[in-house]
Parts: structure tokens; sequence; C-alpha cells
């Protein structure tokens, strides 16, 4: 009887681990959507500084638009991980990408600057020697993203004034579908030139083109700031619906690890309640038979 209410136990904690794993499903696959709209309407806003930019540019000469200074080799790295847990691979795989990335890239320790998003980061990033000089908890909220992008943005302003660097890479997980991901990385200061030739060509969607008055290095440097804040805002979304579609991976494999202990358990319970009841009759029987052998 030990043996069955030992049983019973673990059965029914499988059964409460099943439930909150399925209600961790439930709000992860949520969370996706939500990050997902949150990127439909970033395009729009993405749309917005594009225009902006295209007026800019077609107002200027080529020959006076300067999108490249002196390189001194020196970068600056952001790397986008997680605050939580159940992610699975989510921290290492990114990790691993960055490192890759940075050895091919042959980029100098000493001419390196990491910035960290997710506590979690710190040690995986220590393990490959590397130096963490920023790192900032990682919101886990879309409201708690501006304010922390705003950090961004000033230790990015910092790097160039202190440190002259010429170029950042952002690392973050880009996701696939609601349970599958991808490492990416995207190149912050870098801007493609063809794009910006993309934006001189195009045509203006109305007959009436906008006019400005600020001073046009301003204004421009406005707007690039702004073309920043949506690659970074982009990248904290996308990474966000990354992690939440590890944890939801994880938590379909658990579901199915919980799923087969539950149906090994319950063979087992059974059998021991079977064993059980067959003892008891054969107790019984025994016992029948010794009475009436004793009356005999």
């Amino acid at each position: 009887m030990l043996n069955l209410e030992s049983l019973k136990r673990k059965i029914k904690s499988a059964d409460e681990l099943q439930s909150v794993v399925k209600t961790m499903k439930v709000l992860a696959a949520a969370a996706i959507r939500q990050y997902e709209r949150a990127v439909e309407s970033l395009a729009e806003y993405d749309r917005t500084v594009e225009m902006g930019l295209q007026i800019l540019l077609q107002a200027r000469p080529e020959s006076e638009i300067i999108l490249e200074g002196t390189s001194t080799g020196r970068w600056g790295v952001i790397i986008y991980g997680s605050d939580q847990g159940m992610v699975g691979q989510f921290n290492t795989q990114i990790v691993s990408h960055a490192m890759k990335t940075l050895r091919d890239l042959q980029v100098n320790p000493e001419d390196l600057s990491i910035l960290v998003l997710g506590e979690r980061m710190v040690g995986l990033l220590e393990e490959e020697g590397q130096n963490i000089e920023e790192h900032l908890s990682f919101p886990g909220t879309l409201e708690g993203i501006t304010g922390v992008l705003q950090e961004i943005l000033g230790i990015i302003d910092r790097w160039r004034m202190e440190r002259q660097v010429e170029q950042i890479v952002l690392f973050y997980n880009k996701p696939l579908s609601q349970a599958t991901y991808s490492p990416q990385q995207q190149y912050l200061l870098e801007i493609d030139p063809e794009w910006v030739k993309d934006l001189r060509k195009r045509e203006w969607p109305s007959r009436v083109l906008p006019t400005f008055t600020m001073e046009w290095e301003q204004l421009f440097a406005a707007f690039i700031r702004q073309y920043f804040f949506v690659v970074l805002y982009r990248a904290f979304v996308e990474s966000l619906a990354s992690e939440n579609a590890s944890r939801l991976s994880s938590m379909q494999a658990a579901e199915k690890n919980i799923r087969d202990l539950l149906e090994e358990l319950t063979v087992q319970y059974n059998q021991e309640r079977q064993n059980s009841i067959t003892s008891e009759i054969l107790d019984i029987v025994a016992g029948f038979e010794a009475m009436t052998g004793q009356k005999r």
C-alpha cells in the first residue's frame, strides 16, 4: 500500500506540473502574438522615418551626403539575451553566433566594447573570455522597452564620443515561427549606399512635396537617430518573440515528457493495484482454506 500511495503522489505531482506547463504554453503563445503585432505597428513608423529621409536626401546633391567617416577599427557590440528562465538554448545560441561572427570579423579584443541585455548572458560571455563593460536588464514587456532603449542610445553616444566607435553590430534572435527562431546580426551605423540611392530615386506618393526649415544636418541627424531607434526597438521585440518561441518549444517538449511519464506511472499504478488486489484475494483464500481445514 505504501508503494501505491507513493505512485498516487507522483501522479498527482505530474498532473499539477502538466497544468502549469499548459498555462505557460498559452501565455507564451499569447505573448508571441502580442510581439508580432508590435512589429507590424512598427512597420508604419519605420515607413514614416524612411519618407522623412527620402525628402532630405532628395533635397541635397548626392556628392554632399557623407555617410562614412574615417574607420578607427573600434567596434561596439550589443547582444540581446534574456532575464527569464525556461528558454531552452535561447541564450547559448545567440552567444555562440556572436562569438563566431566576431572571430570571422577578426575584431581585436582591445577594440571591442560590449553591451549585454539580460543578466543570464553575462556569465555565458565571461566563460567565452569576453570583458563585459555594460549590461542592462532585459525588459519583459513592451512598456519597458522605451526606457531601456534610451539608455542604450546614451551608451552608443558615449562610445562614439569617448572611444571613437565607428561600427556597432546587434546580435539577437529573430522568430521564424511560433516555436522556432534563428540568430541574427545587424550593423547599426553602417547605412547601405544602395538603400540611400533607392530612397533618392523613389517617387513621392503625392503631388505635394513636404518642406523643412531646420538646418539640413540637424534634421538629418534627428532622422538617423529615429532610424537607430526603429532598428533597436525591432531587435527588442523580435528577441522577446523569439524568447517566447523558445519557451513554447521547451514547454511542448516538457508536456510530451510529462505525458509519457503519466502513462508510465499510470501503468505502474494499475499493475501495483492489481498485484495488491490479487495478494489480498490470495490472503482471503488462504485464510478461508485454513479456517475450513481446522473445522474438519
